[in-house]
């Protein structure tokens, strides 16, 4: 992670009040929707609070980033329409800009990466965009974008770090300022570059102070957290893949300066947490949002629990719902952990006839939901298992049951890559798999790429395990064993530096240890 010099942005009373001004005579209301806030009564039981949800997945593009790209473009000179407009985007933004630009009557060019899902290509150019595909990542797609803006005179339509986009952005706010009946409550915020909760929270902030701003970042992506407590912005070196709508390294100028006057609290969430609301929204709304649509769900949930609020009024923004269908398989199946209803166990027990009944009895009233294993000619078996709960408090009970009654018990229900991949593997031991190390990879996905992996490694260095998991993401998460002798490992660094693909060593992760090694 660097830091990076500060810049001159928008900043004292003055200036912000003039962005108040342009949320108020903002144009986002020529074509986005005055979308609804909705109770929603299951959670709202659950945490003992009125729990609201503001609904921007009812826009037409499906997500609110509509509001910052129309405003920003319906204030386009002449000129600048003439030249027409550029961005660079693999999500919701390339869609608010193509939607823009098709009402507008505008030439639109959007640069996404070859990752991009088709479903997301197919929907802009069905707008009358023109979509570049370029490199593997967002920041291949801006650099190019860039390029081109600068050859062909474009306008560049920044996804979150421009005023204009920022005050369109911050229309949802003064929409909550109509529709929620309370003196005081708390708004809860996705974060990526920062575009929507800088002009909701300082729309909001400025017009009735007592309401209280959190924003709500990934666990992995948590760009905006640090730079807030660094008290400058920061460049994080990775991101995470899951909750893709706000994977961003590096927060905007603007957005940093105004997030850090306004915004009273900072909230991250996990994977988990993020399936699990995505599960709460569904149960409340029918509506299926995208990972980053449910973040600030995840959020409030996480943060009316660790401070133990009762009978306040929690408003969430559910951002969007461009989820690709086959990213479905793996939102349920960790859903349930997420909402700590499921704890994922490696338990010891003796290889031998009636154990595995033996430990039936032992968990006593608790459902398996998985169970694998294999038999290995020892005189202990390890198994990986699944049981329901009803919460975190009797995940804590059952180990120490079974540790009680004899059985050896890893809790795996943190691991992500047990989660991801062990789950799965389970019976892949192999001592014969010498000078084997273990990695973690994220693949592109893109035809080619494990072509590609596999083409740059010397022929003889041998993979000895490999588990691809596809989740619907523009990355592919791999699990793969490499054999390479003890000499050669300084150029297998080299050639895992000059491929690219992020890597991590797994070699003693517990998952890792217990059934592959």
């Amino acid at each position: 992670m660097t830091q990076t010099e500060p810049h001159p942005v928008l900043s004292g009373p003055p200036a912000h009040m003039a962005l108040v001004q342009q949320v108020l005579t903002s144009r986002v209301y020529d074509v986005a929707i005055e979308t609804p806030t909705q109770a929603a009564p299951q959670l709202s039981a659950r945490l003992g609070c009125r729990v609201l949800f503001k609904r921007e997945d009812q826009q037409p593009i499906f997500s609110f980033k509509l509001r910052g790209a129309y405003n920003k473009m319906a204030q386009l000179t002449e000129a600048e329409r003439v030249r027409g407009v550029i961005c660079a985007s693999a999500g919701n933004h390339a869609q608010g800009v193509a939607y823009s630009a098709e009402r507008l009557g505008l030439r639109a060019v959007i640069v996404m990466p070859a990752t991009t899902p088709d479903i997301k290509v197919r929907a802009c150019r069905a707008r009358g965009a023109e979509v570049v595909l370029h490199g593997d990542s967002y920041s291949d797609a801006a650099e190019h974008a860039e390029q081109l803006q600068q050859q062909h005179g474009l306008t560049y339509i920044h996804p979150y770090d421009d005023p204009a986009v920022i005050a369109g952005q911050g229309t949802v706010g003064l929409e909550l300022l109509r529709q929620v009946q309370a003196e005081q409550y708390t708004v809860f915020v996705p974060v990526g570059g920062g575009g929507l909760i800088a002009g909701v929270a300082t729309f909001l902030k400025s017009l009735k102070p007592g309401i209280r701003i959190v924003g709500v970042e990934p666990e992995d992506s948590d760009a905006m957290t640090r730079s807030v407590q660094a008290g400058e912005r920061v460049r994080l070196e990775t991101v995470g893949i899951f909750v893709d709508g706000v994977a961003v390294k590096q927060v905007g100028v603007h957005t940093f300066e105004l997030s850090r006057q306004y915004v009273d609290e900072w909230v991250t969430v996990s994977t988990d947490e993020v399936c699990a609301a995505i599960k709460d929204v569904f149960d409340d709304t029918r509506a299926v949002m995208e990972p980053a649509g449910a973040l600030a769900v995840a959020g409030l949930k996480r943060y009316a629990q660790q401070h133990r609020v009762q009978g306040q009024t929690l408003v969430a923004l559910t951002c969007g719902a461009n989820v690709n269908f086959d990213r479905l398989r793996h939102i349920a199946e960790r859903a349930e952990i997420g909402e700590q209803r499921e704890a994922i166990l490696a338990v010891t027990i003796p290889e031998q006839p009636g154990a595995f009944r033996g430990f039936c009895t032992a968990l006593g009233q608790h459902n398996i939901t998985e169970f694998n294993y294999r038999y290995a000619p020892t005189a202990l078996a390890r198994i990986f298992v699944g049981v329901q709960l009803t919460d975190a408090a009797e995940r804590n009970a059952l180990v120490r049951s079974l540790e009680q009654q004899g059985y050896s018990v890893t809790d795996l229900t943190g691991d992500e890559m047990a989660k991801v991949h062990v789950r799965h593997m389970v019976g892949g031991r192999s001592p014969e798999a010498v000078n084997e190390r273990i990695y973690s990879f994220e693949f592109p996905e893109r035809p080619g790429a494990l072509l590609a992996f596999l083409s740059a490694m010397q022929t003889d260095w041998n993979i000895s395990l490999f588990h691809y998991r596809n989740h619907g993401a523009a990355h592919g998460r791999v699990l793969a064993g490499i054999q390479v002798p003890e000499a050669e490992w300084p150029d297998f660094q080299l050639f895992l530096d000059r491929l690219g693909y992020p890597a991590q060593l797994e070699q003693d992760n517990p998952a890792c240890q217990l059934f592959l090694k």
